[in-house]
């Protein structure tokens, strides 16, 4: 789906539930709510494959505003102090700080953000007055790279492509103090979560009208190697049951019997063991 600016994640999914008569929905990859851009959506026994769409890499659009940071790192929070150091910067200075970001294995997540603490978001803790003591996650970030600057408004106009866990507000955040500044995101947009794009994504009005196509479950695992067995394993797959391998692929594959999507399984001992089956 095409998530428009102002809904939350958890909006989109309730509205989807509504229209489908489905009570089993969910998303794979939060969008802010003044985030827009693609959102994947999933229904029924699709929600099973979250996890396996979730680690697909995600493609953003971003601006970010130099001259002060936010309690947020983005747009919708208090604005701090303001630094105009960032005036002295170069484009040259810009695209190496990009770069060095880009190669940091290490991220510090926003104080706003559902990282957990403790057992609790850290978002609660900041609405209750504290302050989460939030440690760097390990993120992956295949590409950053400027793609317009207005240097009179100051504004950066990025292209991202991320791995799972990666803030694009942190990143803002971190290239203002990478040119010794301050920095926020003023903007975001998501473009592509692994194969879908935002071009062929569907409106919210769509679904509220009754209007939207479901796609096929199997694409959700169109990355993973695909297999296909015969009657009597599907059979076995469908009670949850391990099968004969006759080869060894690392990690989940995708499972097919009859052209069906059964199961995604992994090699263990010898068998595939299902991690999700499908028919039921």
């Amino acid at each position: 789906m095409d998530k428009p600016a102002g809904p939350t994640s958890h909006d989109v999914v309730a509205a989807v539930r509504r229209a489908l008569g489905e009570r089993r929905v969910g998303h794979a990859g939060t969008l802010d709510p003044a985030a827009t851009g693609l959102l994947v959506v999933l229904a029924g026994r699709a929600t099973r494959l979250a996890r396996f769409v979730a680690l697909l890499e995600k493609r953003y659009e971003g601006t970010v505003r130099f001259g002060f940071e936010t309690s947020t790192d983005d747009a919708a929070g208090e604005s701090g102090e303001r630094d105009e150091s960032w005036r002295e910067r170069s484009e040259a200075e810009i695209a190496a700080a990009l770069e060095r970001i880009a190669a940091e294995p290490l991220q510090l997540p926003p104080r706003v953000s559902a990282k957990q603490v403790g057992g609790q978001r850290a978002y609660r803790m900041v609405r209750r007055g504290e302050e989460p003591a939030l440690a760097p996650a390990r993120v992956a970030i295949a590409s950053l790279r400027a793609v317009s600057y207005d240097p009179a408004a100051g504004a950066l106009a990025i292209e991202v492509r991320c791995g799972a866990g990666t803030y694009v507000r942190a990143i803002a955040r971190d290239l203002g103090r990478a040119l010794g500044s301050r920095a926020h995101l003023a903007a975001l947009r998501r473009t592509a979560v692994g194969p879908w794009r935002v071009e062929d994504a569907q409106p919210l009005e769509a679904v509220r009208s009754g209007a939207a196509a479901i796609r096929p479950m199997a694409e959700a695992v169109a990355h993973l190697p695909a297999l296909d067995v015969g009657p009597e394993a599907a059979a076995a797959l469908v009670h949850g049951r391990r099968i004969e391998a006759a080869e060894r692929l690392e990690g989940p594959v995708a499972l097919y019997g009859a052209g069906e999507l059964l199961a995604v399984a992994e090699w263990h001992d010898g068998r595939w063991a299902p991690l999700v089956v499908l028919t039921a």
